[in-house]
């Protein structure tokens, strides 16, 4: 079924999303973005059903064509403080304050969001995959995140995290075992389970 473009028609909408919640280490990132009334494309859809080129390409055209787009990490030391939770919507806030179109209404992916300035929200189950700015906010996180994620290998490229981009995959747990955590890895998240086998 095809994306729909806005679930308020009546208002300026944003869409926003977030990546990286699930991971050991690194940021978390959100993006917010504002469609024009006339948007369309058959390939954009929730970043995770995508090929990594797919992504980099609709990258392109999201900012080339949003009316406004932004994008915002909250980085581990505060996830670790605030919780993953906290840190996952206050980096959609930061996104949505610095569009620079103030939004009248914003759809959330997902089931928790914070009100925002007074603003209208919905949020909605698997919005990455009903709506296009929600899809859209999704592929620019998760694009934005990964560049992130593959500079930081650089200086630590024994994580492989231009392969994992942080998340808690076997090798990436090996790697913690070995050689520990470093600054960028979230202490209050389960970097190692109870027993390696």
């Amino acid at each position: 079924m095809p994306l729909k473009l806005f679930s308020q028609t009546n208002l300026i909408e944003c869409g926003t999303d977030e990546a990286g919640r699930g991971c050991l280490s690194g940021p978390v990132t959100a993006a917010a973005v504002i469609l024009p009334a006339d948007f369309k494309n058959k390939l954009l859809n929730d970043s995770k059903l995508l090929s990594h080129s797919s992504r980099e390409r609709l990258r392109i055209l999201i900012e080339e064509q949003a009316l406004a787009y932004a994008i915002a990490h909250v980085y581990p030391k505060e996830i670790d403080e605030i919780n993953i939770l906290n840190a996952s919507i206050k980096a959609m806030h930061l996104a949505i304050a610095d569009l620079n179109i103030t939004p009248q209404h914003i759809i959330v992916d997902g089931n928790r969001f914070k009100e925002y300035k007074g603003c209208s929200h919905n949020c909605i189950i698997k919005g990455d995959s009903k709506y296009l700015s929600i899809a859209a906010a999704s592929i620019l996180a998760k694009t934005e995140r990964d560049r992130y994620m593959t500079n930081l290998h650089e200086l630590h490229p024994q994580y492989n995290w231009a392969k994992n981009k942080g998340y808690p995959t076997k090798e990436h747990r090996a790697a913690i075992k070995e050689f520990g955590e470093t600054v960028y890895h979230r202490k209050t998240f389960k970097l190692l389970p109870s027993v390696i086998l």
